[in-house]
């Protein structure tokens, strides 16, 4: 949909993203924002991972952090002063910057958690539903075959590492590392971080024991629920650099009113 008859061009505004898309895109922003914080805060009561069935202090783990070091296997990453402090005397993995809340509270942080929960659940099952019916979900999202190509996906890497962007009527539509990404984020990432927290919770691991055979226990569950969640910080952050780079005002103008000023032809 375009506000000009003819084919646009760059410089014209035109409708870019639909109202459904862009509620879900501040209510799944907001919501996983305040999961990532109220996680990490979560993650402070025991900041180590394990495979498996079980986890406890003498169990052996993937990852530790520990006052001023991240280990991931046999890796120590010195970390002073930004992972493993202790502010006020009390060690944190995280600190008080990043999570919810800020001073040390587990019965809290899981209150947000779990509060925010169900605003990432119900707006995402509504999004999918309303996706799928109106093939926005097909149409706009799904990559090509020819989009798929190594040649192709190689190319778009390469024109983003030069900040080249899409210009013109080119920009009207999503790009293919923009579909990967976020297929990735709706269809992977996301049911991730809740079919993992369902399998760490006990009265669901009673009503349904089949998912902690499909992710190889509660231990196992937490960590791919930490990795998850990790990837969806990096989704965040990345994204949020590529709307910066793109232009910010235009970029966040479409996510609010829609409509969308296509970038001039580089020349132009």
């Amino acid at each position: 949909m375009t506000d000009h008859p003819e084919t646009p061009q760059g410089g014209d505004i035109v409708y870019r993203h639909r109202l459904p898309v862009r509620l879900w895109h501040w209510v799944n922003a907001l919501s996983v924002i305040v999961m990532l914080m109220s996680g990490l805060m979560i993650f402070n009561a025991h900041p180590h991972l394990y495979w498996g069935a079980y986890g406890a202090n003498h169990d052996h783990s993937w990852l530790d952090i520990t006052p001023g070091h991240l280990r991931v296997g046999p890796l120590v990453i010195p970390t002073p002063g930004i992972l493993g402090v202790s502010p006020g005397g009390r060690f944190v993995a995280f600190p008080p910057l990043v999570t919810i809340p800020s001073s040390y509270n587990l019965a809290h942080a899981r209150e947000w958690h779990l509060a925010f929960a169900w605003a990432l659940v119900v707006p995402g099952l509504l999004y999918w539903a309303w996706g799928f019916a109106r093939r926005h979900i097909q149409r706009d999202l799904a990559p090509t075959r020819a989009e798929l190509r190594p040649s192709h996906i190689a190319h778009d890497i390469g024109q983003h590492a030069r900040l080249r962007f899409p210009t013109g009527a080119a920009a009207r539509y999503y790009n293919v590392l923009q579909k990967l990404a976020y297929c990735a984020v709706i269809f992977l990432l996301i049911p991730g971080v809740v079919l993992t927290g369902l399998t760490m919770s006990p009265a669901i691991d009673a009503a349904w024991p089949w998912l902690l055979d499909v992710f190889g226990g509660r231990q196992s569950a937490r960590s791919i629920h930490f990795l998850c969640a990790m990837g969806l910080a990096l989704f965040i952050l990345v994204h949020l650099v590529m709307v910066v780079l793109a232009g910010p005002i235009n970029e966040v103008r479409s996510m609010i009113t829609g409509r969308y000023r296509l970038p001039r032809e580089r020349g132009e």
